[in-house]
């Protein structure tokens, strides 16, 4: 049948797996995370771009909107070319006749030679024959004629150029919303694997605390037997100091039978307060447990991390009633008073230390 001392062991090794997949899920929630939001500032500046496509799609469309508003005038100015040119052409016809009746054998012959009126206008000889009014009707012709040209060629060149830009920025747009369904997607993936990853890392949170209950339960036990086998009956946890102005609380209530400072020939790293075997030991201020474990000199030794910097340790336990990476609140038990390691008396000797640099405790008390 297995001991207190193997069902601790057990639910310890439990517990600090339990602990290392709890750091394995918390590593990779913030992997997801981070990833999330790559893909959220991806997604935003598509969007971005999308709508300043659409922007410049708005502007074609109103450029094309305009051209072919230009098309339409173009087109009725067209028309009204086409009966002036129509009209002009008559009042030359007209003058070419009437040279011809007036009896000039030049123009006579130009006339009969030409097959048609648009090479009479093309004629310089022609050109020559006829007076100032007459060159104002050719020369209006010829512009009419020319505006119809140039008019045709300008409409055609601005809705093919229009177009191809409306297509273009089109084809963009289109571009983008896909390539932003396609972002929208991995990211909804990577939710999903997060929520996941939550979910279990929820669930190894409960089962940490159900272990951590054990412990403290088997701990427990093994200080009444200690207690038990030596004669003595399991002391309760002294009064609780009020916080210093540090925030820290003394450990225990003792006597102080060592200062900190050199003794012996060597630094004394902390102070020593004698109490009985077995006195509960409290955290002197909230934090995560860094440490408990035997560790030579010190027997059994507990260090908790406080943040900034601060950590405070605590040595010569006989028994633990806490375990590395537990969160303990000020106050609360989380050992009891020994002599393991280099003792010569059951006592707790108490360190501070800044950023892992032993301080005078009673700076802090």
């Amino acid at each position: 049948m297995a001991t207190v001392e193997d069902r601790l062991n057990q639910t310890e090794e439990k517990l600090a797996e339990a602990n290392d997949k709890k750091g394995v899920l918390s590593d990779e929630i913030a992997g997801l995370s981070d990833r999330i939001s790559e893909f959220e500032a991806r997604v935003s500046a598509l969007r971005a771009e999308e709508r300043a496509v659409e922007q410049r799609l708005a502007a074609k469309q109103a450029e094309l909107d305009q051209a072919e508003a230009d098309v339409a005038e173009a087109y009725r100015e067209l028309r009204v070319l086409a009966a002036r040119l129509k009209r002009s052409l008559e009042i030359l016809g007209d003058r070419l006749v009437a040279i011809y009746q007036s009896g000039s054998t030049d123009v006579a012959d130009l006339v009969l030679t030409s097959a048609d009126y648009g090479e009479l206008i093309e004629q310089s000889e022609y050109l020559e024959q006829i007076q100032n009014q007459d060159e104002t009707i050719v020369s209006r012709v010829r512009d009419l004629r020319d505006q119809q040209q140039a008019t045709v060629i300008r409409l055609k060149e601005a809705k093919e150029t229009i177009e191809a830009a409306r297509d273009q920025i089109a084809a963009e747009e289109q571009n983008l919303a896909t390539a932003r369904q396609a972002v929208e997607s991995q990211q909804g993936q990577l939710m999903a694997a997060r929520g996941e990853r939550r979910a279990a890392l929820s669930k190894v949170d409960e089962r940490v605390g159900q272990l951590e209950d054990i412990q403290a339960d088997l701990q427990a036990k093994i200080q009444e037997q200690i207690a038990a086998a030596s004669g003595l009956s399991p002391l309760p946890a002294g009064p609780m100091s009020a916080p210093s102005a540090a925030g820290l609380i003394w450990p225990l209530d003792g006597l102080l039978t060592s200062g900190f400072g050199y003794r012996w020939g060597r630094m004394h790293e902390g102070i020593d307060i004698a109490v009985a075997e077995g006195t509960p030991i409290r955290a002197a201020k909230g934090g995560t447990v860094i440490m408990a474990s035997y560790n030579g000199g010190y027997g059994n030794y507990t260090c908790i991390d406080h943040g900034s910097g601060l950590s405070t340790c605590y040595a010569h336990q006989s028994a633990f009633a806490a375990s590395s990476g537990q969160s303990v609140n000020q106050g609360q038990v989380i050992g009891y008073s020994g002599n393991t390691g280099s003792s010569t008396g059951p006592h707790l000797h108490f360190e501070v230390r800044i950023n892992g640099a032993a301080q005078d405790p009673m700076g802090y008390l």
